[in-house]
C-alpha cells in the first residue's frame, strides 16, 4: 500500500497551471489516481470541465499519452487504443512484456447520461481499462444543467427554485448498481476525502484483468455553490452522511469500506451547498424528508448485500 512519502517523490502527471477551478474536485482526483499508476498509461477524456480546462490550445497539462473524445465516446476511444496494443502485441510490433494500462475519464453527464451507451458497450465487450467518472452531480461545463446524477431538490439552471418546483423533482440514478449489473470484475465507489482508500482501489482496478469501473464524487464548488476550500470537506461529509458509501465489488460481492462511526443526517451535508438552501424552508420539509429516506434505504440495501454474500462466501 502507498503512502505518502511514496506518492511525494512521485512525478506529478497533471501539470499545474491549467484552468479548473480552485478546489475543483476533478482535478484532486485525477492527480491522485495518476500517482496510483505504476505503469505508463493512456487517456481518453470526455468532453466536459477536465477536458476543457486542462487543454486549451496550444498547452495541454497532461504529461501522459492523452486523447480528447467527444462527449459521448470517451470508453469506445479507450477500448480502440486498447484493442490496437494487444494487436500491436501479437503481431510482434510492441513487446510482449511491454505493459500499458488504459484509463477513461468522463464526468457525470458524460458517463451517467450521453456516454451510457458507449461505456456499456466496452464493459460488454470486456475491454481491459479502467472506466473513472468524477461525478460532480451536473453539466457543470455548459451551465450547471442537471443531469441524471443530479440528488434530488438541487437547484440548477435547468431545475431552477420558484413557484413552480423546488429543485429536481427526481431521485439521482445509481450508475454503479448499473455498471454491477454487467458483471465486469471490479467496480467501486471512492472520495478523495480519503485518499488511502481512492489510491488502494485505482491500483486493484489497474491490477484487474478486463474492465474495471470506479465512481468518483468530486465536488463543484460552481456548481454546488459552497466555499473552494471547502471541497474536501465535503467530499467527507458525502461519506459520513452515506449520500456516497465507499465500498466495491469484487467478481460480484460487495464490501463496504467505510463505516461511520456515527452516520450524520443529510443535512449536514446539504447546509453547506447554496444548491440546497430551499430545502431548509418549512413547506419544504417534504423533499427533505424524501431524500433522507433515500439515502437510508440505499444504505440499509448496502449492507444487507454485503452479509448476503458473506453468506454466501
Amino acid at each position: 500500500m502507498a503512502n505518502l512519502k511514496e506518492l511525494s517523490h512521485k512525478k506529478e502527471q497533471l501539470a499545474g497551471g491549467h484552468r479548473l477551478c480552485a478546489g475543483c474536485g476533478a482535478s484532486i482526483v485525477v492527480r491522485q489516481i495518476l500517482l496510483a499508476a505504476d505503469d505508463p498509461v493512456v487517456i481518453s477524456n470526455a468532453t466536459g470541465c477536465l477536458e476543457v480546462a486542462t487543454s486549451i490550445y496550444p498547452f495541454t497539462s497532461w504529461k501522459v499519452p492523452w486523447i480528447h473524445s467527444a462527449f459521448e465516446n470517451s470508453a469506445a476511444t479507450i477500448s480502440g487504443v486498447e484493442a490496437m496494443y494487444q494487436s500491436l502485441k501479437k503481431q510482434g510490433k510492441i513487446p510482449k512484456d511491454k505493459v500499458i494500462k488504459f484509463i477513461a475519464f468522463g464526468g457525470d453527464g458524460g458517463t451517467y447520461d450521453i456516454g451510457l451507451q458507449s461505456l456499456s458497450g466496452a464493459l460488454e465487450r470486456g475491454h481491459d481499462f479502467v472506466y473513472i467518472c468524477y461525478d460532480n452531480g451536473a453539466y457543470m461545463n455548459t451551465g450547471i444543467q442537471r443531469s441524471s446524477s443530479t440528488p434530488l431538490g438541487a437547484n440548477t439552471t435547468t431545475t431552477p427554485v420558484g413557484k413552480v418546483r423546488q429543485g429536481k423533482e427526481q431521485q439521482r440514478k445509481d450508475l454503479t448498481a448499473i455498471v454491477a449489473a454487467h458483471k465486469i470484475p471490479y467496480i467501486a465507489q471512492a472520495s478523495p476525502a480519503f485518499w488511502k482508500d481512492l489510491v488502494r482501489k485505482v491500483k486493484k482496478a489497474l491490477a484487474t484483468p478486463g474492465p474495471s469501473f470506479l465512481n468518483i464524487v468530486a465536488p463543484c464548488h460552481r456548481g454546488w455553490r459552497s466555499l473552494p476550500e471547502e471541497t474536501v470537506l465535503l467530499s467527507k461529509t458525502a461519506v459520513t452522511t452515506c449520500f456516497w458509501p465507499l465500498y466495491e465489488i469484487e467478481n460480484g460481492k460487495v464490501t463496504i469500506n467505510y463505516r461511520p462511526k456515527e452516520k450524520l443526517p443529510i443535512t449536514e451535508w446539504i447546509k453547506k451547498q447554496g444548491r440546497f438552501k430551499h430545502l431548509f424552508k418549512p413547506q419544504n420539509a417534504d423533499i427533505l424528508a424524501r431524500l433522507q429516506k433515500q439515502v437510508d434505504d440505499d444504505w440499509e440495501r448496502l449492507n444487507k448485500l454485503e452479509k448476503l454474500h458473506a453468506q454466501d462466501a
